[in-house]
């Protein structure tokens, strides 16, 4: 079986390292999409309908990357506190770059979150729980930090998400292997997430949406190929001359779960 290389420590450093990459490849994903809402607003909008109606709000964006989602979570929510969490040192230095809102920034494994216990309102985990061997520990901690009511919404995409461009990569001999490879979503995917945030929370709501996408040219597939280390491929100009010059389509299932934490804090 093909080591994967989405989860342990190593994939941090691999992944986003360099703030440029996540960059290069949101955008290319951005600007190929055809159908599908927004995810910040969504992951908002379900904060602000599920989530407590009174009193301070905390909130915690766990895999905040760059920033995005924790600028729309605090224009949206303007909560008293705001928290934003990810492994990677370069992301979070480019999130300080992009936001000037009052937020603390901090860098940490989302196995031990350097948060007192009962002590956020909203716990926001979108596209992070599947860099985890074990997600399940993650939604442990992320039980432990909510208050009681609190809420958790969890972000992840369907296992098959973007397989399309497995017949695409293969065909034009970029990885004959191409179809083997371990999805990103496999640890945390949308047929488990729901499973997975039940053994420490209360489901509350649970949604899938599908999202659509088409690469116009080659140039365009090629740049998001070239940020993608699920396949084993040559450097971007090798790939953007072997893809054929036609539109590309891809999709995804977008799946989020809302879990509370219900009872007393042992």
């Amino acid at each position: 079986m093909t080591t994967s290389p989405f989860l342990g420590p190593d994939a941090i450093e691999a992944l986003y390292g360099r703030a440029d990459r996540l960059a290069t490849r949101t955008s290319a994903l951005h600007r190929a999409k055809v159908a599908g809402r927004p995810v910040a607003e969504v992951i908002a909008s379900l904060a602000s309908a599920y989530g407590q109606r009174r009193g301070p709000q905390v909130v915690a964006d766990i895999g905040c990357g760059r920033g995005s989602s924790t600028r729309v979570l605090a224009t949206r929510l303007r909560p008293a506190g705001l928290i934003g969490i990810d492994a990677s040192a370069a992301l979070l230095a480019d999130a300080r770059r992009r936001n000037d809102f009052p937020v603390s920034w901090a860098q940490a494994d989302f196995h031990r979150l350097p948060l007192p216990s009962a002590s956020c309102t909203v716990v926001v985990a979108a596209f992070c729980l599947y860099h985890s061997p074990r997600p399940e520990t993650v939604v442990s901690e992320i039980a432990r930090c909510l208050a009681p009511g609190g809420i958790a919404v969890l972000v992840t995409k369907s296992a098959d998400s973007y397989q399309e461009l497995d017949d695409v990569v293969a065909d034009a001999d970029l990885d004959k292997d191409a179809h083997n490879r371990p999805s990103l979503y496999a640890s945390a995917h949308s047929g488990n997430l729901a499973a997975l945030a039940s053994a420490a929370l209360g489901i509350v709501h649970i949604e899938h949406e599908e999202h659509r996408f088409l690469f116009h040219v080659r140039q365009h597939l090629a740049e998001y190929l070239a940020t993608t280390p699920k396949y084993r491929l040559p450097p971007e100009p090798v790939i953007r001359a072997s893809l054929p010059n036609r539109p590309t389509p891809a999709s995804s299932v977008v799946t989020y779960v809302v879990a509370a934490r219900y009872g007393l804090i042992s």
